[in-house]
Formats: C-alpha cells, sequence, structure tokens
C-alpha cells in the first residue's frame, strides 16, 4: 500500500505541471534591447540564505545552457549573495545580458528595519535612473517589496516557501502584478506531510517557526495545520525568533526549539525552512533527533537527509528550479509579461532516506519505501 502510494505521490509530483500557455510559447532565444546595447539586470535578496546564492547560480547556468551567455573562467562554489553577485558582474561574457554591479539590495541580514529604507532605494533607481531592466528577487522579503513598488520593470522571484500565503502571488495562475513573476508549486508541503505520515504514522507531529507572517510562510504551517486535520494529528509548535536578529541568535533558537520538542517527546518533526537552520545547525538538529530516536522530514531536501536527518521528498539540485526561472528571463526579454507567463512548476521529485539515522532510531522502513527512494544514504 505504501509503494501504491508512494508511485502515486511521484506521478501527481511528475504530471501534475500547468499546460502550456500561449504566451509560453514565446521564445527563449538570446535577443538583444532595441534601444541600448545589452540587458541590465539587478538582483534583491532578503538576506543571508544558502538557497539564495545557489538558486541564483543554477538561474544564471539556465541563462547560459540557452545560449544568453558564457563565463569568462569557472564559476566559485559556495558563494554568498553579494560576492556571488560581483563575481557575475565580472565574469559574465555576453553580447546580450549584464549583471550590473551596484544593482544590487539588501536590507542588512534580515533587518525589518531597513525595508523601508531599502526599497525606496530601489525605486528612485528605477523610476529615476531608469537604467535597469529587470530585477531577480530572492526570498519571501525580496518578492514582497518588489510587488510594494509595482514592480516598475520586469521582477523575477525565486526561492519562496509560498508565494500565495506571503501575499507574493493572487493565485497559482496570476502574480497580480504585470511586471511580477513567481515559482508556484501547488501543495508541495501537503504532500510531503501526506508521505511522512503514511510512512510512520505519528500521532504527534513537532514543528519549528518563527511566530510571523514570514516565518509561517517558510514553514508551511498551513499546509502542516490542514493535514493534520485531514489525518487527525496533532500539531506541537515550537516558536524560534529569527528575523532581524543576529544569525548566531537565530541558531541558538532554532537548536533550542528542536531540543525543546525532543523532550516534549513528539512522535515525529518536520524540520521545516528556517534562518537558523544552517549547513552546520542541521548536524547539531540531527545529533539531537538522533539521540531521542525521533523520526524526521526535511523541507528542504536532500543534503539534509545526507546530514542526518531520516528522510525528504525534493530536488537533489536547484538545477531545473534555475531553469525555470531562466526560460521566464528569456520569455520575458522577448517580449512577454512576466504576468501573463505560468507561474505553475513541479519539481522531479526523489525520495531521500537516511538508512543510518533509521537503524540508530530503529525505525524499520517499509521494503516498498527502500525499493522506491532514489537517494539512499549510509
Amino acid at each position: 500500500m505504501i509503494l501504491r502510494f508512494a508511485l502515486a505521490l511521484l506521478a501527481a509530483l511528475t504530471l501534475g505541471a500547468a499546460p502550456v500557455s500561449q504566451a509560453d510559447t514565446w521564445p527563449t532565444t538570446p535577443v538583444a534591447p532595441a534601444t541600448h546595447e545589452r540587458w541590465r539586470i539587478g538582483y534583491v535578496e532578503s538576506g543571508d540564505y544558502v538557497d539564495y546564492a545557489l538558486t541564483l547560480a543554477e538561474t544564471v547556468d539556465g541563462l547560459e545552457l540557452l545560449g544568453w551567455l558564457k563565463y569568462s573562467q569557472p564559476r566559485p562554489d559556495n558563494l554568498g549573495g553579494p560576492e556571488l553577485w560581483k563575481w557575475l558582474s565580472e565574469n559574465v561574457e555576453s553580447a546580450y545580458l549584464e549583471f550590473v554591479a551596484d544593482a544590487y539590495w539588501r536590507p542588512g541580514n534580515f533587518d525589518a528595519s531597513q525595508r523601508g529604507p531599502m526599497r525606496k532605494a530601489i525605486s528612485e533607481r528605477l523610476n529615476s535612473d531608469k537604467d535597469i531592466d529587470l530585477i531577480i528577487a530572492m526570498g519571501t522579503w525580496a518578492g514582497q517589496d518588489m510587488r510594494e513598488l509595482g514592480p516598475p520593470v520586469p521582477t523575477i522571484v525565486g526561492s519562496v516557501s509560498d508565494a500565495i500565503a506571503s501575499g507574493l502571488a493572487d493565485s497559482a495562475q496570476d502574480s497580480g502584478r504585470d511586471n511580477l513573476h513567481t515559482r508556484i508549486e501547488p501543495e508541495r508541503y501537503q504532500r510531503q506531510l501526506r508521505l511522512f505520515h503514511e510512512i510512520v504514522g505519528f500521532d504527534t507531529l513537532g514543528i519549528v517557526y518563527e511566530n510571523s507572517e514570514e516565518g509561517r510562510s517558510y514553514a508551511a504551517v498551513g499546509a502542516a495545520e490542514q493535514v493534520a486535520a485531514e489525518r487527525n494529528f496533532k500539531l506541537e509548535h515550537c516558536h524560534a525568533p529569527s528575523a532581524s536578529i543576529p544569525i548566531e541568535q537565530a541558531v541558538v533558537n532554532a537548536v533550542g526549539c528542536y531540543e525543546q520538542l525532543a523532550k516534549r517527546h513528539v512522535d515525529a518533526i518536520y524540520v521545516t525552512t528556517h534562518r537558523g537552520v544552517t549547513a552546520t545547525s542541521i548536524e547539531q538538529i540531527a545529533a539531537t533527533l538522533l539521540q531521542a530516536r525521533i523520526p524526521s522530514f526535511s523541507m528542504a531536501g536532500s543534503r539534509e537527509v545526507q546530514q542526518g536527518l531520516l528522510m525528504s521528498v525534493a530536488q537533489a539540485d536547484l538545477s531545473h528550479v534555475g531553469l525555470f526561472h531562466a526560460e521566464t528571463i528569456a520569455r520575458t526579454l522577448n517580449g512577454a509579461k512576466p504576468r501573463q507567463l505560468s507561474q505553475l512548476w513541479v519539481a522531479p521529485p526523489k525520495i531521500a532516506l537516511n538508512l543510518s539515522t533509521a537503524r540508530r532510531i530503529g525505525f524499520d522502513p517499509p521494503v516498498d519505501i527502500l525499493l522506491a527512494a532514489d537517494e539512499v544514504y549510509e
């Protein structure tokens, strides 16, 4: 039964993509602007978060694949947002695109008090200087801020947990702004939670998030509440502040919450997107849950399973996401309005399982799941 459920889930994920709209037939072939030499690209990000830079890098790689640019030298790995943008401005060779070095904005490191001044600076640049043709925005805050501005130029938003719940898009079919486009994967987190419950059968699920509108969006709290009601299990909440504080404190808050949930003896834990869940702290979180023998599911995906969480359903990398954003940018520069292009996108699915973690917490994965798993870590 579990195998049938898993295979049905994978089929739904794969076949659930939206049909191609007429606007999606706009070409992705490189084209220069009619009025000046190259399209000038700017960048806005919400703060220092690993997925933002990774998604940006894969988006530019997608533009390279489509023939819009090439690199003068191999792109370094593990660059943060500011460093990556500077590198792109200096090392992209293109007859069509320019990544403008000083067209980079970020409100500190998730500092809410700097969002207003940042929006003002962006508005002045776009409306007065008018030297930027398109904006790439990474993260919920960045997308919200650009939406509030209109936005004045085409804006492609990436790395958002829930664009509808956060007010970034009016619906899955409509961003609500002619110049705005964001990626929407319908019921992604509901599918994750249904699969996790089908396999583990928990009665109480722990979940960590900042108790704010953005924090609930990042952690897909609405999706968790929906599935909890459907399947009659209880949610055990722990609030971990993350915005407008040093990253070190956000980590302490997140790690502390997972320790609290472990002591409350929850049956399972959904490890959500949170500023304090980093490449370093996830190992500490995984160790805590391992010691408490609690099954865990990673919202983020395979890399956290590799670092010790029990399982996940997610793409192994962001290359498919990057190509989706690259194609959207290409079609926009070929004349489509971002609002005309479909926002719906479904990830090529992967089931990731950490067998070492399963053994150490005493969880015996059904043979069906072992057969269905795409990635198995020891």
